[in-house]
């Protein structure tokens, strides 16, 4: 399983990369496989300010639909339209081509409550 050291992660499972004030956020390796196949991703927050740990969108797997939560309080900007066509590219590339939102960062300070790698991997069990 991928933990990249060059991104941030959260509790809930969503990878963030910063660059500058832009927030690229998706779920991680961990967990697509927990989910199983995506088969939907629902993002309605484009042009949205959206809180800090509030909901921001949905990935729907053939079992479960399951909330995704915001790490950063900021204005969604993007939409990976990719997923709209290909919801499993979050399954065969997490950290690449599957990326969900970007986002433009409101409190750079919130980036200091995420985990690294290595706090990622021990809060999954690696």
């Amino acid at each position: 399983m991928k933990i990249p050291a060059d991104l941030k992660y959260t509790k809930d499972h969503e990878w963030v990369l910063i660059e500058g004030e832009i927030a690229t956020i998706g779920i991680t390796d961990f967990a697509q496989g927990e989910l199983g196949d995506i088969v939907y991703v629902d993002v309605d927050t484009v042009e949205e300010s959206v809180d800090k740990n509030a909901v921001f969108g949905t990935v729907e797997a053939v079992k479960t639909v399951s909330d995704l939560f915001m790490p950063l309080t900021g204005e969604v900007v993007e939409f990976n339209d990719i997923l709209g066509d290909n919801p499993s590219k979050i399954n065969s590339d997490p950290y690449g081509d599957g990326w969900i939102i970007k986002v433009k960062i409101a409190d750079l300070s919130q980036v200091e409550d995420l985990l690294d790698a290595q706090a990622y991997s021990e809060l999954i069990g690696g």
